[in-house]
């Protein structure tokens, strides 16, 4: 095909597959992609075991050595320690990546992973333990910016989005085989080195098929072995697809040859375009973790016995049907990812997120408040499952998706090596904190917390997050363009705007009785009767709606009133209004499951308050 073509409508666009719907690309049509991908995806699958299998084996590592049983802090150490490696691998990944390629880094992973491996199963004190823990880390952080790089730069894009989300699949897969590989080894001999070395095959396994795959031909197109790439881009396109790819290939990496400067770590910073893709590609990853995954995947067991489940066997099965919850959502995020947009589909997740942290908080925090009933055991698990079964197919695969699209070449392993760094130290605050802040203000306070972290994840996806579905990894590179020198104001952004708008309403409104509740149960609850708590939480109400009502409280329907087109102004109206009214009975409907709770439990709040009072007039 002609060079003018592919300029104008360039191969793999949206705008090139609707005029030549004939060359679309399935995942039934090229099982050469699939195999490369599910090969590649082996280091996700180890990257999710290792996640999953220290939360069974800390459990029998403590019975074997007395020292970590008596330490906190070993045992924090054994499970921190990867993450740290993680974090080494991460920083230094990109740099691998972009100087020896996709493939040698995956070499390099499967290396860490064996010896690591090797040196747990062998370990005849904690502190080899440790050490090998942080090698198997390595190799974590090198596979969770590789792995999914090198199968979106062999991806055609109509089904990128897809393929990486395979990667994420391994993760959960991983994860699931780590739970069940605990409950199946729970009465053997040397429980917990057969659960840590078993890391060790599937690493030797990748190393063997790597030999044999092909180097990722965008990075041979930028290191200027072009016949090497052509031979690779022709097992994945078929003619006439693959002389435009080629084409359009050529012509961009030319055009990055031109302005092509050495790249460092602060350039990320310096170039506006790159410095908003980096905003965005990071703050996923963080929030990927502050939303508490890491929590759910390494604790499930701790979690599930806090609820009232005490057994290790019960423990370690519940958690391991959550688990399998995991890597069914994912299996739905793959088929998700390419039809309803990265977007869409993370903020989907996110509120999902949002009501699950509900129950799974309210939950135990009636339980730790006096409350022993199992049921909210019940609904404590129940939590967790709905906690994963929104949070698999959206917040679990996305973030990885996105940072593998939205870079340009020559910043994609140093951006994605960060993004991939930042993921790990979250996941390292969030593993080596959320234990400390359960004794500190109690199980239920502390999903509280993540459920305020989920609240702003969701304002952040709105705001930052464009939509990457199909588009080229040019086209993308045109996005953060736009919004770093100026940007279009269509319907979809103002219709996001006016959806955060009342969302923000539907949070705040409740607040007063918020307050109350809080400041009224905590206080009296807590064995303190002092009427001054009552006049407090009165203050905190009158504060909150001097400031509520002239603001927020008016601007919503001012705003709904006037921001939409003539011809959207009914429907998107009607939209933002239904929002409003369905989270008034919402809560309303909330309020009355409280209600009855407290009657179940025998007392209503005020009944308690009177009878602190009359305990404190008869003292």
């Amino acid at each position: 095909m002609v060079a003018d073509m592919c300029v104008s409508i360039k191969a793999g666009s949206s705008d090139y597959l609707e005029k030549h719907p004939e060359r679309r690309i399935s995942f039934s049509q090229n099982f050469y992609i699939i195999g490369v991908t599910f090969a590649a995806g082996i280091g996700g699958l180890l990257f999710g075991y290792d996640t999953g299998v220290i939360s069974g084996a800390l459990l029998y590592i403590k019975d074997d050595f007395e020292v970590v049983k008596n330490s906190s802090f070993l045992q924090e150490l054994i499970v921190a320690m990867a993450l740290i490696g993680a974090i080494f691998g991460a920083a230094i990944g990109g740099y691998i990546n972009d100087s020896l390629g996709r493939k040698a880094a995956t070499i390099v992973a499967d290396i860490c992973f064996a010896v690591g491996s090797l040196l747990i199963t062998v370990a005849p004190n904690p502190t080899l333990i440790i050490v090998g823990r942080f090698f198997v880390g390595l190799g974590v952080g090198f596979a969770s910016i590789t792995a999914p790089m090198y199968i979106a730069e062999v991806s055609p894009s109509e089904i990128r989005g897809g393929l990486v989300s395979v990667n994420c699949l391994m993760i959960t897969t991983g994860q699931f085989l780590s739970f069940v590989i605990n409950y199946g080894l729970t009465r053997v001999p040397g429980t917990w080195r057969w659960m840590l070395g078993i890391a060790g095959t599937p690493a030797v396994i990748q190393l063997v098929l790597m030999v044999f795959l092909p180097e990722s031909p965008r990075w041979l197109y930028l290191k200027n072995r072009k016949e090497e790439a052509t031979n690779v881009l022709s097992r994945i396109y078929p003619s006439p697809r693959l002389e435009d790819e080629i084409d359009i290939l050529e012509a961009h990496m030319e055009q990055e040859q031109k302005d092509k400067v050495k790249v460092k770590y602060s350039d990320v910073f310096k170039l506006k375009e790159i410095r908003v893709a980096f905003i965005c590609g990071a703050g996923l990853q963080a929030f990927q973790q502050l939303t508490g995954i890491s929590v759910i995947m390494y604790y499930s067991p701790t979690i599930i016995q806090l609820a009232g489940f005490k057994s290790n066997e019960s423990a370690l099965f519940l958690s391991l049907i959550v688990s399998a919850i995991n890597a069914g959502g994912t299996i739905i995020g793959i088929y998700l990812i390419d039809i309803v947009g990265r977007k869409k589909l993370t903020l989907s997740s996110l509120i999902g997120v949002v009501g699950s942290l509900i129950l799974l908080s309210a939950s135990c925090y009636v339980r730790g408040h006096g409350n022993p009933s199992l049921v909210y055991g019940w609904l404590a698990v129940a939590g967790l499952a709905l906690y994963i079964i929104f949070f698999a197919p959206g917040m679990g695969p996305v973030p990885w998706a996105v940072n593998t699209e939205i870079y340009p070449e020559e910043f994609r392993g140093i951006c994605g090596g960060m993004s991939a760094t930042i993921n790990w130290v979250g996941s390292v605050i969030m593993s080596i904190s959320f234990l400390s802040f359960v004794d500190a203000i109690g199980l239920g306070e502390s999903f509280m917390l993540l459920l305020a972290v989920a609240c702003v994840a969701i304002v952040f996806v709105i705001f930052y997050m464009p939509e990457t579905k199909g588009l080229t990894f040019e086209e993308v590179s045109n996005i953060w363009k736009e919004k770093a020198y100026g940007k279009d104001k269509n319907i979809e952004s103002m219709v996001e705007q006016a959806m955060f708008i009342n969302l923000l309403n539907v949070l705040l409104d409740p607040s007063p009785q918020v307050v109350l509740d809080l400041v009224s149960s905590s206080s009296q609850g807590h064995g303190n009767p002092s009427l001054v708590y009552g006049w407090l939480a009165v203050a905190c109400l009158a504060l909150y709606i001097i400031f509520f009502a002239p603001g927020i409280g008016l601007v919503p329907w001012a705003v709904n009133a006037e921001m939409y087109l003539e011809e959207f102004r009914g429907i998107c109206g009607g939209m933002s209004a239904t929002i409003v009214i369905m989270s008034i009975y919402f809560l309303s409907f909330v309020d009355a499951i409280g209600l009855a709770l407290a009657k179940e439990k025998g007392e209503t709040l005020m009944e308690k308050t009177v009878m602190s009072g009359d305990m404190c007039d008869m003292q």
